[in-house]
Formats: C-alpha cells, sequence, structure tokens
C-alpha cells in the first residue's frame, strides 16, 4: 500500500509543485513476490520488477531508492543503499530494533554518507501543521506548558479482525503510529527527556487467513505521559483500540499566552486561541479562532486545485515527497533525514523499555556513548 502512495505521489507531483530543475522516473519496483512485482510494474510504469532489492540497491543507474517494505524489512537495502551512495527516501520506522538503528548510524558515520535522504513522516506536510509550526516559532504561544497528542485506529478493536503482519512484534502502536508522533512532538516542542509509558494487549490470539490460531506479538496500545527538556509535559496515546475512530489524531498545546488545537478528520483547519485576548465587552475577542489553512502551501508547492478545496491524506504525502525531491534537485540536504529517524527509532525503543519495566526512563539512557 505505501510503495502505490509513493508512486501516486510521484505520478500526481506535476499538478501540485513547481516544476524542477530535473526528472523523475520509477524504473525498477521490488517485492516479495514475482506476481506482485509485475503488477508494480505495471501500475508505476516502470522497466523491471523484480523479487530481489539489490538489483536496485546496487545498480549504478538508479539515483533515488524508495524504502517502503513492512517495518520489519527497513534495514538490509537501507544498509545496501547508503553503501552504494543511494540517495534514499525511507518510510518510517526506520529499523526494528535499536541494534538495528544503530547499525544504520554506524553505517552513515563510517562511510562519511552525505547524500540527499529523507523519512516519510508526511503529517509534518499538512499546511495546517506548517502554520503551526511557524506559530511556535514566533513564540505566539509563550511559554509551553502542557500538550497532548493523540492518535486513533480501530483497527484491532475486535477480535474477529485476522491475524496479519502488523500483529507480530514490529506492527504495534508503538512502531506503527507512535512513530508519526514521536516524530510531531519533536519537530513541534524539541527533544524529550523522559516518558512513562504502558501498552495494552486486548486480544493475545487471532486467526490467521488459513484459520490457524496465531499468537499475537504487538501491542494494540501505548500511552505516555513525556516531560521535555523545555520544561513542559504532555500525553502521548497511540491505539488501535478506538471503536469509532477511523485515522483520528489529536493535537492540542498550551502556553502561557496561547493554544494550538488540530484534528486529522477535520485537516482544513488549525484552531489557534490567544490569551491575550481581552474578555470584554460582552466575551470581548476570547475564544478559539479556525484558521483556514486548508491546501494552501507556499511555493515551491501549489495550493492546487484551490486554497478553498478540502485537503486529504494523500495531499501530504504528495508534500512530503516534494520537498524530498526539490531538495535532490537543488542538490541540498533536507529534514527529518535519517538521523531524525535514529532519533524517532530511539524514542521508540525508550517507549517499549518503559513500558516492559513499568518506570519512567532518561531518553539519554538509549543512547550509546
Amino acid at each position: 500500500m505505501i510503495g502505490k502512495v509513493h508512486a501516486y505521489a510521484y505520478a500526481a507531483m506535476p499538478f501540485y509543485s513547481v516544476p524542477m530543475n530535473a526528472t523523475f522516473r520509477i524504473t525498477h519496483v521490488a517485492t516479495s513476490r514475482k506476481e506482485t512485482a509485475e503488477q508494480a510494474k505495471s501500475i508505476c510504469r516502470a522497466d523491471v520488477a523484480t523479487t530481489d532489492y539489490r538489483e536496485i540497491t546496487e545498480n549504478p543507474n538508479i539515483d533515488i531508492v524508495h524504502i517502503c517494505t513492512p517495518n520489519d524489512l527497513h534495514v538490509e537495502p537501507l544498509l545496501s543503499a547508503i553503501k552504494h551512495r543511494k540517495k534514499i527516501y525511507c518510510d518510517k520506522p526506520l529499523s526494528a530494533s535499536l541494534e538495528e538503528a544503530e547499525s544504520v548510524h554506524t553505517a552513515l558515520q563510517e562511510s562519511k554518507y552525505a547524500e540527499i535522504n529523507q523519512m516519510t513522516f508526511h503529517n509534518r506536510f499538512f499546511p495546517a501543521l506548517i502554520r503551526a509550526k511557524k506559530l511556535l516559532h514566533t513564540e505566539a504561544l509563550g511559554r509551553i506548558l502542557q500538550f497532548r497528542l493523540g492518535y486513533f485506529h480501530s483497527s484491532n478493536a475486535s477480535a474477529s479482525i485476522p491475524f496479519r503482519w502488523k500483529h507480530t512484534q514490529f506492527g504495534g502502536a508503538v512502531r506503527d503510529l507512535g512513530s508519526h508522533l514521536l516524530d510531531l512532538t519533536t519537530h513541534l516542542l524539541g527533544p524529550i527527556e523522559s516518558l512513562l509509558a504502558e501498552t495494552m494487549l486486548a486480544f493475545p490470539q487471532r486467526l490467521d487467513s488459513a484459520n490457524a490460531l496465531c499468537d499475537v506479538e504487538s501491542e494494540d496500545a501505548v500511552s505516555m505521559l513525556v516531560r521535555m527538556q523545555s520544561g513542559a509535559s504532555g500525553v502521548i496515546e497511540a491505539t488501535k483500540l478506538a471503536t469509532g475512530n477511523e485515522d483520528e489524531m489529536l493535537l492540542e498545546i498550551h502556553g502561557e499566552l496561547g493554544a494550538l488545537r488540530f484534528r486529522l478528520m477535520q485537516p482544513h483547519y488549525l484552531e489557534f486561541f490567544d490569551a491575550r485576548a481581552t474578555d470584554r465587552p460582552l466575551g470581548g475577542d476570547v475564544g478559539w479562532k479556525r484558521i483556514p489553512c486548508g491546501g494552501r502551501y507556499e511555493l515551491p508547492d501549489y495550493d492546487f486545485p484551490s486554497p478553498k478545496a478540502s485537503i486529504g491524506w494523500m495531499r501530504a504525502h504528495v508534500a512530503c515527497l516534494s520537498n524530498f525531491l526539490h531538495a535532490v534537485a537543488e542538490d541540498r540536504q533536507t529534514t527529518p533525514d535519517l538521523y531524525q529517524g535514529i532519533a524517532v527509532d530511539r524514542l521508540i525503543y525508550t517507549v517499549l523499555r518503559s513500558a516492559a519495566e513499568r518506570r519512567w526512563v532518561d531518553v539519554e539512557s538509549i543512547i550509546p556513548a
């Protein structure tokens, strides 16, 4: 699915972004089975379909490698792409273990890798959250006091849902949804100092497609208390048990001078509260202001088809890829890069360690000396 999303973003790019001084085309596609590789080749209008990622990562005629595999299958092609000096666009999470994340860090350092790269943290690229970042940068909220951030799915909220790869240890709420939340938290509010986490598994066993009973290895939900280096505190929650939700993300940030709110299922608007407004006469100007960010991108992205048109999930993916491709075309590094992917992975394993040991854990204790 996510590979198709990346391919769609390439196809849609001319409509949404200023022309670049480079052209891009998908030439090779690798999947786990020959028949799906051939299907992907047809969809992408690629030249080659393969089941061996090395035909991509080791090919001297390929400039950019996209890594869109399941969560636990990123690192081998990633290390190969680093070794062969490819430009890399990697989906989240970067790795399946802390050891894998550190092996990527070592590879980047030892090879003096300097190629342009980016993680697919697409939630950063909604106009409303771009605006939120700008408001925080201008200190419109003053000192940040507290925040709440949650990602709510209902994909595991029934015992009848069949076992699939996301029920292995690599597809749980922490890695799958929490990676986005941890990236957004640090992107908007700065470094996390320490956290206390608790995970939940509602259905320890599920039937697979062959009607065999399988043990579920991944958590259905995680809740965290978070202390920021800035002194702010917050609550982060990621769950696949939120009955009645489909793909909801909620954000609230409260500061001395104001507050922000955002809902992923209502992505057209960012809400802003100015605590400096007067409540007189008769309530004055106090209240939440809905800012219609919609699809109002700044160049090099267009606000196509209209700045007034509602925006969707795919649009943020197009903007995320546009950010990367413009950097490639202009030969400059961009963010969020692979080092941010490593930082988020370290946070993921801080969360998992805290949940396992049932205690507060300092983030720095996860980072090797």
